[in-house]
């Protein structure tokens, strides 16, 4: 049998067994296992003992991942007392990693978010860091940046999540956010050295944009008629490791091309929105169709990223290349504009570049231009508009208008999604909607933490117990990005 060391539970007729048998309630359990002995040793057990009971040869095998501990007692603690207190359940040492071990190692601490995500993530990092700063804690968010650039010069981004399983894919890019807030907190200084990361970062996601005509696609670019947009993508065809039987067992469930299915899933993790009606061309998971759209929020994120870029290169005298981002800046809101933008409906929405046309599915990824500062005044006051009558609940924003039983649909609200819509809002002098919002998200917050004595994931904005819906995994407590948000709404507002 050949060996499938370094990561048996990666690959290979353990992983394929277990995987498929469902041994663990998560797949994501066994991947982020860490193997007890040399990892080829495993593999020649197995062999000898294929017949074996799969639980118990992993329990004897491998190391089985620990969650954080995220419990508070809600009569003896404030929200904002726990929140503080959490952190040093979050906060993770750099260590040596041991042979097999799926996880990355980085050069300085990080976050991570809690429950099943054991590891740090891309985007979630951001809105965790608003929170950091709230408390002081600056020290950490420059480590954070140090860690992502570490990344870029490891992979030429930064991938999705810190496993190796993650590395086919990145996430929302927002490091342009963090070495804002960070330049906010301490000054231009501290953030110089992490410039040309941010530059390399850029390079990943426009790979392949030079020359295409419209209809062609390299990767992350998408030609349509005046220039070129980007799309999520991952370079990986195949099921997620950490959520293969899922996959494996949607695959068999369609006609479609296994690979496009794949990939499409996939692009949405990319996107940090998996899983969500906005990706589908009909009703179910099945019709997932993420690379065949250009999603309004990856290019109002890239679009700041150009601005940024272009402010960093004009502080450091060099006005040409900060001549140059602006440009492309620029061009990339006329395209935004063209393809996005509904004067009719006076809102954002994504554009499916192979018909030529906007997608019908109302969500709060249009609300990211006003986040990025690409809207106009008057495409901010139609949307301010919109977010109020549509996606505005008793707990705050609804992440889309559409109920799939899907997690980024409603009726949840994300923290990281109230945020940019507050930021936004107030940005464009929309104040009270932006305090408005917040304080329903916040009355949220609290009054959950204060019956169960929990930070979450995810939240119902529309009323009930006020727990997340839908996913592929139950409820996540702790919560990293929820933590942050909580913390910052009110530096923001009040």
């Amino acid at each position: 049998m050949p060996s499938h060391a370094p990561y048996p539970q990666l690959d290979g007729p353990l992983f394929e067994m277990a995987q498929r048998n469902g041994v663990f309630p998560d797949s994501k359990t066994l991947v982020d296992c860490v193997p007890a002995m040399d990892p080829e040793e495993i593999d020649h057990r197995f062999e000898d003992e294929e017949d074996a009971d799969l639980e118990r040869f992993i329990t004897e095998h491998f190391v089985l991942p620990e969650d954080p501990i995220t419990g508070g007692d809600p009569a003896t603690a404030s929200m904002e007392w726990y929140i503080d207190s959490l952190w040093e359940h979050l906060i993770r040492d750099p260590v040596e990693t041991r042979e097999g071990e799926t996880i990355i190692p980085l050069p300085h601490r990080s976050v991570i978010p809690g429950g099943r995500f054991r590891e740090t993530y891309y985007w979630d990092s951001y809105f965790t860091a608003e929170g950091l700063a709230v408390t002081g804690r600056l020290d950490l968010i420059e480590e954070i940046a140090a860690n992502f650039a570490s990344l870029i010069e490891r992979f030429g981004f930064v991938p999705n999540g810190g496993r190796v399983y993650y590395t086919s894919r990145s996430n929302p890019p927002l490091y342009h956010r963090l070495l804002d807030l960070l330049a906010h907190q301490r000054g231009p200084e501290s953030v110089r050295e992490f410039l040309p990361a941010l530059e390399s970062e850029y390079e990943f996601w426009m790979d392949g944009t030079e020359g295409l005509k419209p209809g062609e696609t390299h990767r992350r670019a998408v030609g349509v008629e005046g220039g070129t947009l980007n799309r999520y993508w991952d370079d990986r065809a195949r099921p997620r490791v950490e959520s293969y039987r899922e996959d494996v067992e949607l695959a068999e469930s369609t006609n479609r091309d296994s690979k496009g299915l794949y990939r499409d899933v996939r692009a949405a993790c990319e996107s940090g929105w998996d899983f969500s009606s906005r990706w589908f061309a009909g009703e179910g998971i099945e019709t997932i169709r993420t690379t065949d759209l250009v999603p309004i929020d990856l290019n109002a994120f890239l679009y700041g990223m150009e601005r940024s870029l272009a402010g960093w290169h004009e502080r450091a005298g060099d006005d040409e290349r900060a001549a140059d981002y602006r440009r492309r800046a620029d061009e990339r809101r006329a395209l935004v504009d063209e393809h996005c933008w509904s004067s009719e409906e006076g809102f954002y929405f994504d554009h499916a570049w192979a018909e030529n046309d906007r997608t019908d599915a109302w969500t709060l990824a249009g609300t990211v231009p006003l986040f990025t500062g690409m809207a106009s005044e008057e495409q901010a006051a139609a949307v301010a508009e919109v977010v109020e009558e549509r996606f505005l609940h008793p707990g705050g924003l609804v992440t889309t208008l559409t109920e799939s039983g899907e997690q980024w649909d409603f009726p949840n609200g994300w923290a990281p999604l109230q945020w940019m819509a507050v930021v936004g809002l107030a940005g464009y002098g929309h104040q009270k909607l932006a305090t408005q919002i917040a304080g329903r998200w916040l009355d949220l917050n609290r009054s959950v933490f204060d019956e169960a004595g929990q930070m979450l994931e995810k939240y119902d904005v529309t009323g009930g117990s006020g727990e997340g819906l839908g996913g592929e995994y139950p409820l996540q407590y702790g919560f990293g990005w929820t933590n942050g948000v909580a913390l910052a709404l009110p530096e923001l507002l009040y």
